[in-house]
């Protein structure tokens, strides 16, 4: 079993993933409700690989015979100023969810957990991408801000739907989620 302070943040993380999940969920309703169907689109799919890296959490806290301990999490923010402040929203989420990555790092680390450590690692990587790819989503939203029709031609074009694309380096997730 990995180190006591090791499996307290990383149930910290599930209940963050689920958070982000939640938020994501927000944010794709609100675009469909505006009928941009592309973003919502875009954001559900979002909502379902955050969901994911919980399950992954979840199924290696099991699998260490660690103790699973879900949390309350807060209501998703709902009040969005225009179409791009969601965007701006998620890049500061992914910032903030890679900080919290990279903190679980340092603790298996300091822990000298080793297997906590590489297992945390396929995050750490799939955040780079997170980020990446809302900045990205965020500088073409800012540069089109009075044409919300030319992000949703960008993302159909450009960010066409992941879901279902496979990582063979992604750890299992609970109950075959992925």
């Amino acid at each position: 079993m990995p180190p006591d302070r090791f499996v307290e943040a990383l149930n910290e993380q599930v209940a963050n993933e689920f958070a982000a999940s939640h938020q994501y969920v927000a944010i794709a309703a609100n675009y469909e409700a505006q009928t941009l169907p592309q973003l919502a689109s875009f954001f559900y799919t979002q909502a379902v690989e955050e969901r994911e890296h919980e399950m992954m959490m979840i199924k290696y806290l099991l699998d260490t015979n660690s103790p699973v301990r879900l949390r309350e999490i807060g209501a998703p923010d709902t009040g969005f100023a225009d179409h791009i402040a969601p965007i701006r929203l998620a890049l500061e989420q992914e910032r903030t969810v890679s900080d919290q990555i990279g903190e679980l790092f340092k603790i298996a680390r300091d822990e000298g957990d080793y297997l906590s450590e590489q297992f945390v690692q396929w995050f750490l990587r799939e955040q780079v991408e997170e980020v990446a790819t809302m900045t990205e989503l965020l500088d073409v939203a800012d540069r089109v801000r009075e044409f919300p029709m030319t992000l949703e031609e960008f993302i159909a074009r450009e960010q066409p739907g992941s879901a279902g694309d496979s990582d063979p380096m992604a750890p299992e997730a609970a109950g075959g989620a992925l």
